[in-house]
């Protein structure tokens, strides 16, 4: 993904992070900004690849759905945030527990040993 696209995407989700929440329940709120992001994605890929003739959104996330183990797992995730409002969902909030800091982080619990007999050295992460 190049820093143009994540530019773009990062923009957007500074913009509408803190309308999500994590219940089970979905706001209205969320379609229309779901929609604005298919729509922000749709125009970036199809500016990239209309180069191709005959190039159609609609057969291209079929055909990525059918090959998703053949594509690298950040692309699909973004990728498939654009046509699965689950994983759009939770995209969003994976970026406000990271901006609010609510995150899970681990780094108080990770002590690194050196595998080397001859080092006595322990660091901690």
């Amino acid at each position: 993904m190049d820093d143009e696209f994540q530019l773009l995407q990062r923009n957007f989700m500074d913009k509408y992070y803190q309308e999500f929440e994590d219940t089970e329940e979905n706001k209205l709120t969320y379609t229309p900004i779901f929609n604005e992001y298919i729509s922000l994605v749709e125009k970036y890929i199809e500016q990239l690849l209309e180069r191709i003739p005959g190039f159609n959104m609609a057969a291209f996330t079929t055909t990525l759905q059918h090959h998703k183990d053949e594509v690298a797992g950040d692309i699909f995730d973004v990728l498939l945030a654009f046509t699965d409002f689950l994983a759009f969902k939770e995209m969003f909030l994976d970026c406000r527990a990271e901006k609010e800091g609510w995150g899970l982080d681990l780094s108080s619990g990770l002590v690194m040993t050196s595998l080397c007999k001859s080092s006595s050295v322990t660091a901690r992460l």
